[in-house]
């Protein structure tokens, strides 16, 4: 075997690896929890299998979901509007987001409302969310964040702590 063979295949076992991790994160975790969508386009099915039909088509990557229920590749999910449906387990991303609801939010310089306000932020405003505590978590929209009341938020249980 040449050289540059060689180099194929440690490529591609590489890639295999990497699926093999995603799809062991996707296996440990056990329904419900809060997971987002990865793809930039990704379709939510009425059943476990690309033999259902699509029910939705999402096409805002970072969009928290809950998973609800397991079968196989599948993940049963809900939006945040309370839609359910079923999506492949690598359309999905392990990391937190978060969406604004009710009213427009203040993304503060510290988790107390008395603090100073860096930000607002509208409802339907996606972000990345981190060290939720206390009733307060991190709120990062591209670049702008600040800490937000956990309860104006979708994509966290109440009181939940995110390190």
């Amino acid at each position: 075997m040449r050289f540059g063979s060689w180099i194929i295949l440690g490529v591609a076992a590489l890639g295999l690896m990497t699926l093999s991790a995603e799809e062991a994160w996707a296996q440990q975790r056990k329904p419900p929890y809060f997971a987002s969508i990865t793809a930039g386009k990704a379709r939510m099915r009425t059943g476990p299998g690309r033999n259902y039909p699509a029910s939705w088509l999402y096409q805002r990557s970072d969009l928290p979901i809950r998973v609800i229920d397991i079968y196989g590749e599948w993940r049963k999910v809900q939006d945040p509007d309370g839609t359910e449906g079923w999506m492949q387990v690598n359309l999905l991303s392990d990391r937190r987001t978060a969406i604004v609801t009710g009213q427009i939010v203040e993304l503060r310089a510290q988790p107390r409302s008395s603090a100073k306000v860096n930000w607002r932020a509208a409802p339907g405003v996606v972000g990345r969310i981190s060290r939720c505590s206390d009733g307060w978590c991190y709120f990062d929209a591209r670049g702008r964040g600040g800490y937000v009341e956990q309860g104006r938020i979708w994509g966290t249980d109440p009181n939940e702590t995110v390190p």
